[in-house]
């Protein structure tokens, strides 16, 4: 059960550990996020108690006045709800056809399916399907009674009727007169729990409505948290195989827990924050009585509790009659009683309207410190009565005379000093606790409502107290100037809309007469007006910060705006934050950068000398980028401080003299190409087509009759010339074969990705391919998850593409199943053969990174050819490959008899990155050997480029897998000093393997057609997805995940003597070895270079490692002199 949540994967047990409610109007809006979670995690096999309410808005709201007005206090009473059908009998399908579609109608239809079948699955495919098709017809017709038993009619028919389920009309006939309070009883569930359409929780937490932005993430990210949290419960063994007997009840047990919904734990279209501007000084504000002795310095977290209402109405003032009974009383701590943690409030009242500014409450209310609670409470009652200010104030006899002669005085104008009514508010009378409001629906409000309100920020109330109480010692205005802080940066953290923060900024240090060493500004000096000015408040430690400086910079030297800086660190540092930060980023926004005088470019200075720094790129998605020029290993930059850490240093070019430039280290880059992206779906079935295969193709007719130019992808040499790359390729004119790039549509957000350049393309289904034989391109849009196909599209193979920007925000590619082809298979039921004969080129991956390793790299490419009776082609990752190595190694391939192509690819955004550069080249290693090489391209074997050839790599690709997409070899056990170390013999991997074997992944084999054909891309993708969540797993990504997905993707055990390593294989078996790897040994270290002129040396070897070293450099050298270096 640990075993498998810890890596990501449902746990294995017969326990409800997530219930998932969601709360539909199914004739209003069928969509869900609860629904649509429920439905993916039971297809995910996850153990899931799965409840669908069937209520609509109206009967809510019916059932609410049914309550009121015959004070009905049973809260298990039903609500009256209306018959189904007023005619008596069997209506005829014209009086169907005539009547609406009901909540009701639905919700019985989908009771009597669920009472006759035992499998809870086939209802809950019912109900998705009935709410699909539902919203699918409700989009361009009016729902009758007629049309919901129609699609109940042909929902049976597409799922199988396993248990003669009768007619719509029947079901909704039997019974009707005694049924009809099961509904009643289902609409007084919801009102006795506060719940509406829309809503849907998982083991009680809330999930956002479908019209919050991104609803479908953020419902992703509570399921995530929920079951990070589960897990911790079973580790803790508070969840156990046996108890406890109910896991939803022990969810649902202990502090934070409410009988119904509350507004302020749900999302809501109002804002949670709000400040309202006003000059109520600290006469306004009442304290409890509670609190009298208790000093303010010793409170842990200080709140100010502001109340908006209507003072020329009866519920307004009877809403702060309610509240200030409360709040008298209120107690001076909260939370239990382990951990209680010491509060002290004030509150004050504040006008919500003008006219209340004109009422002679608002006077008293300006100075209502001064009253006591009963003189108020009677105040109150008075201003119901319409008494004159006067007379109120004669009433008070316990007020002294100056307090009331200063009352009197009180301008009543609200322009200056009541700013925020100027602008409409949500509400007429809420509540804000520093800053954070809450929006009543009833015309009362209650202590558990002022409880969860002061509960949602404590945690950060109490960082804000901590921090600003040393400098507010003996300050007037302490709970002011605490509380409007608080507001200040909760509202930054919690809202992305802001009006002047900057200004606010200001205004909190004037009124809380404190300085603020961390506000700058600049330009404001300016005489002119400027329509522009920038405020930027920024956490100096995050990513956003140092991308945004350079920006910032731009700003305030060539643009000359006024700035507005605000330094504003995180006041609670979550586990998942990283601090402090461990790299050195530039982000490079040059605005008088000019090509070739002048281009952009980052600077780095006073880098520690003493540190081994790695040089990593962040660019745009679109965007490939790699280097065009560099003298030093990139991934290996490390200045001596002897002869500095400079180009000139690093080649010894320094004549005896250390120049200026000593610690100058070039690096250049270049945008080499762009990248379409973006997202494919069947609108038919609103999931990706994924397999479906997909190519790029230049247009060829734009005016221009004689066709185009060949498209050539041009590289740059390490001098610095330029020269048409191997992988250019000629475009024949009027060809249908010809295409740029081609890929395949994945399964995660139909996510698809095809390299180009800047111009007009055509994107289409692969001509011979089994998805142009099933699918259309349409035109049509997606919204709310919903597609939408242009009724007057006109269904084609072809779409227009054009690459006009640098800021492709992604493409969405609609396809639509032709006729006959419903239910077909985007593979055909027998793959191609793999003709192989002794002509054929064999296909070799590899990747490598740093200059040590572009020296492996060429030694395995020189004993592969060397040994392999076939023609090799080598398929090179290009995108960590410095420009020299590129250009040196095409030229030794020519010299050696083989073949040289570089690929590249773009990590999806989507996909979970890694930071370390070693793990995202095991990443690009294993995670798109589907759509890293041509489609065309049937069959790969990767070679890790520390490996030296010992075998004909013909042997290995002529290998039958038996069915297998991949095959590796198994991890050795033959030298019995490192045994020990073996950790997949023991604990978790000897547990999830089952008697299967681990393997090494420095040499392995794959099937692609099979690969593509299984979705095994897809499939890799989803788990390294799921363990990667956790930042401890996949300590040796390339090799754990395809290790860990056996059972799911099957591997087939390549013989032992494809793969010797001298850590796990013992001296006698290496005569038999077919591979040498240069793994690393666990009982000591030893550089690579000494352990390959050891290892790979002797009579075993044709030639020794120093011998193939030689040899790589002679071609090195000869590829130098043919350039003039």
């Amino acid at each position: 059960m640990l075993y498998g949540m810890q890596f990501g994967q449902p746990p294995a047990v017969r326990r409800n550990l997530f219930t998932v409610l969601a709360v539909v109007d199914p004739v209003a809006v069928a969509s869900n996020a609860g629904l649509d979670m429920g439905l993916q995690l039971t297809n995910q096999m996850y153990p899931i108690r799965m409840g669908v309410l069937f209520v609509s808005q109206r009967d809510i709201e019916s059932c609410n006045t049914w309550i009121v007005e015959n004070s009905i206090t049973d809260e298990d009473a039903p609500c009256p709800v209306s018959p189904l059908f007023e005619m008596s009998g069997k209506p005829h399908q014209t009086d169907l056809q005539g009547m609406k579609a009901s909540t009701q109608a639905v919700y019985k239809l989908l009771s009597y399916i669920s009472s006759l079948n035992s499998d809870a699955v086939w209802p809950l495919n019912y109900a998705a399907a009935m709410l699909g098709l539902m919203d699918e017809f409700m989009a361009s017709n009016p729902l009758t009674m007629d049309s919901l038993l129609t699609i109940h009619s042909d929902i049976l028919t597409s799922l199988g009727n396993p248990n003669g389920i009768p007619s719509g009309i029947d079901i909704l006939l039997s019974g009707d007169d005694n049924d009809s309070p099961s509904y009643g009883k289902a609409v007084r569930f919801a009102v006795k729990k506060s719940l509406l359409p829309g809503m849907s929780f998982v083991n009680g937490r809330p999930l956002p409505t479908e019209e919050e932005e991104q609803s479908r993430e953020k419902a992703g990210k509570i399921f995530m948290e929920e079951r990070n949290h589960i897990f911790q419960m079973i580790h803790k063994q508070e969840i156990t195989d046996r108890s406890p007997k109910s896991v939803y009840a022990k969810l649902l047990s202990g502090g934070g827990v409410f009988k119904r919904v509350h507004p302020l734990l749900t999302g809501s279209n109002q804002k949670k924050y709000i400040r309202l501007s006003h000059d109520f000084d600290t006469g306004s504000l009442m304290f409890p009585e509670t609190t009298a002795s208790v000093p303010k310095e010793d409170a842990d977290a200080v709140f100010v509790v502001e109340v908006a209402l209507e003072l020329d109405t009866d519920s307004g003032i009877d809403f702060a009659s309610s509240l200030i009974s409360i709040m008298n009383e209120y107690p001076t701590s909260v939370g239990d009683d382990q951990n209680p943690v010491r509060i002290s409030v004030a509150y004050r009242f504040l006008p919500s309207t003008k006219a209340s500014v004109e009422k002679p409450l608002y006077k008293i209310l300006r100075h209502a410190g001064h009253f006591h609670v009963s003189t108020l409470l009677s105040l109150f009652q008075l201003g119901k009565e319409g008494k004159s200010l006067s007379e109120m104030l004669e009433s008070a006899t316990d007020i002294d005379a100056e307090v009331k002669k200063s009352i009197a005085s009180t301008n009543d104008s609200s322009e200056s000093t009541l700013q925020y009514l100027e602008n409409s508010l949500p509400s007429r009378n809420f509540v804000i606790a520093n800053g954070r409001a809450y929006f009543p629906q009833t015309p009362v409000i209650s202590k558990d409502d002022i409880d969860l309100l002061l509960d949602m920020d404590i945690a950060k109330n109490k960082a804000v107290t901590k921090l600003l109480k040393p400098h507010l010692t003996g300050n007037e205005k302490y709970h002011d100037a605490i509380s409007k802080a608080s507001a200040f940066l909760f509202e930054q953290d919690g809202s992305s809309q802001r009006e002047d923060a900057c200004g606010d900024i200001v205004q909190i240090e004037q009124e809380s007469q404190l300085e603020n060493p961390l506000r700058f500004e600049w330009n404001n000096d300016q005489t002119e007006e400027l329509k522009v000015k920038v405020c930027a408040i920024i956490d100096p430690l995050s990513e956003a910060t140092q991308r945004a400086t350079p920006l910032l910079r731009a700003f305030r030297d060539q643009l000359q705006l006024p700035l507005s800086l605000a330094v504003v660190p995180r006041i609670l540092l979550d586990g998942d934050d990283d601090i402090p930060i461990t790299s050195y980023y530039r982000f490079v926004a040059e605005p008088n950068a000019i090509p070739d005088l002048n281009p952009p470019r980052a600077d780095f200075s006073h880098l520690p000398a003493n540190h081994l720094l790695t040089l990593q790129l962040d660019v745009p998605e679109p965007w490939i980028v790699i280097q065009t020029q560099t003298v030093q290993d990139t991934d290996n930059l490390r200045c001596d401080v002897n002869t500095g850490c400079s180009d000139e240093a690093h080649t010894g070019d320094t004549e005896g003299n250390l120049s200026e430039n000593q610690y100058l280290t070039r690096v250049e880059y270049g945008l080499t190409g762009l990248s379409f992206f973006g997202q494919c779906y069947d609108s038919s079935s609103g999931s990706p087509p994924n397999g479906l295969q997909l190519t790029l193709s230049e247009i060829s007719d734009l005016g221009n009759k004689s066709g185009i130019p060949a498209v050539q992808e041009i590289e740059i040499g390490a001098d610095g010339t330029t020269t048409a790359s191997s992988s250019s390729r000629n475009l024949a004119i009027g060809s249908e074969s010809a295409h740029y790039s081609d890929t395949l549509v994945m399964k995660t957000v139909g996510y698809w990705q095809l390299r180009a350049n800047p111009g007009v393309w055509k994107l289409e289904i692969s001509k011979n391919s089994r998805g142009a034989e099933i699918f259309d391109i349409v035109d049509g849009s997606i919204k709310y998850g919903k597609f939408k196909v242009d009724p007057n599209t006109a269904q084609r193979d072809s779409k227009t593409l054009v690459m006009k920007d640098f800021v492709s925000s992604g493409e969405l590619l609609l396809v639509k199943r032709r006729p006959g082809f419903e239910t077909a298979s985007l593979f055909y039921d027998e793959p191609g053969e793999l003709a192989v004969d002794q002509g054929e080129v064999i296909n070799v991956f590899s990747l490598a990174t740093g200059h040590l390793y572009e020296r492996f790299l060429k030694i395995m490419m020189l004993s592969v050819t060397k040994r392999t009776s076939s023609k090799v082609k080598f398929w090179l990752f290009e995108n960590f490959l410095s420009p020299s190595f590129k250009a040196s190694a095409i030229a030794m391939a020519e010299r050696i008899g083989c073949e040289v192509e570089f690929v590249t690819y773009k990590w999806p955004e989507w996909l979970r990155g890694q930071s370390e550069k070693q793990r995202i080249i095991w990443g690009y290693k294993i995670l798109f050997l589907d759509v890293l090489f041509p489609l065309d391209v049937k069959k790969i074997i990767y070679v890790d480029a520390d490996q030296v050839i010992r075998g004909d790599l013909k042997e290995l690709w002529d290998m039958d897998l038996q069915g297998a997409p991949y095959g590796y070899t198994p991890m050795c056990s033959s030298r019995e000093s490192t045994l020990g170390y073996a950790f997949w013999r023991t604990g978790f991997w000897k547990s999830h393997l089952q008697d299967k074997p681990y393997h090494i992944s420095a040499l392995y084999v794959v099937d692609l057609e099979k690969f593509r054909r299984d979705l095994v891309g897809d499939k890799l993708r989803s788990v390294y997805q799921q363990l990667s969540a956790d930042p401890n797993s996949l300590s040796n990504l390339d090799q754990d995940l395809p290790n860990y997905a056996q059972h799911q993707v099957p591997i087939f055990s390549l013989p032992q003597e494809w793969l010797w390593c001298e850590s796990w294989c013992s001296d006698e078996t290496k005569p038999l070895a077919k591979t040498i790897d240069l793994c690393n040994n666990p009982l000591h270290k030893e550089a690579k270079l000494s352990m390959a002129k050891r290892v790979i040396s002797g009579d075993l070897f044709e030639e020794s490692w120093e011998e193939l070293d030689a040899e790589v450099e002679k071609y090195n050298l000869e590829f130098q002199e043919s350039i003039g270096q």
